[in-house]
């Protein structure tokens, strides 16, 4: 295989992925065209309700993993043997993360519920805010008949 025919080849290659991922705005058409005007993106409080409960969840995980964790240290911490100081110390840095990292689920879970009322809140006011404008200012009758 000739080093043309490879680059020939990775540059498609490339081609065909930048096409593939190129990015679509929510609420326009697939093709590109402007307007999607579908209702497949919504504001759902019950799915952000759902996601601060997992985050909980995932809260109780790692209280039950560190739980764990601290039970198999016992006996681990041998005075005057390296491995059992640098395990010690290794332990201690994974203690820090998993607190750290379960105060962060826990801290997440009222914004996502707030997040979510937030957005639906604002969804029903730009609907009412378009329908009274729709009510306002409506369109003229077409011309030369009804058709």
């Amino acid at each position: 295989m000739s080093s043309t025919s490879f680059d020939a080849e990775w540059a498609g290659l490339k081609g065909g992925t930048a096409a593939a991922t190129q990015m679509r705005l929510a609420g326009t058409a697939p093709d590109g065209g402007g307007g999607g005007g579908g209702e497949d993106l919504k504001s759902d409080q019950a799915v952000w309700n759902k996601a601060s409960n997992d985050v909980g969840q995932l809260v109780s995980g790692i209280k039950k993993a560190k739980a764990e964790f601290e039970a198999g240290q016992s006996g681990a911490a041998v005075p005057g043997v390296e491995s059992a100081a640098a395990q010690s110390e290794l332990y201690q840095s994974w203690k820090t993360y998993l607190d750290g990292l379960s105060g962060k689920c826990t801290a997440l879970q009222g914004p996502m519920v707030q997040a979510g009322k937030g957005q639906v809140a604002n969804d029903e006011a730009l609907r009412a805010d378009f329908a009274r404008m729709n009510g306002q200012y409506k369109d003229t009758p077409a011309t030369g008949g009804s058709n």
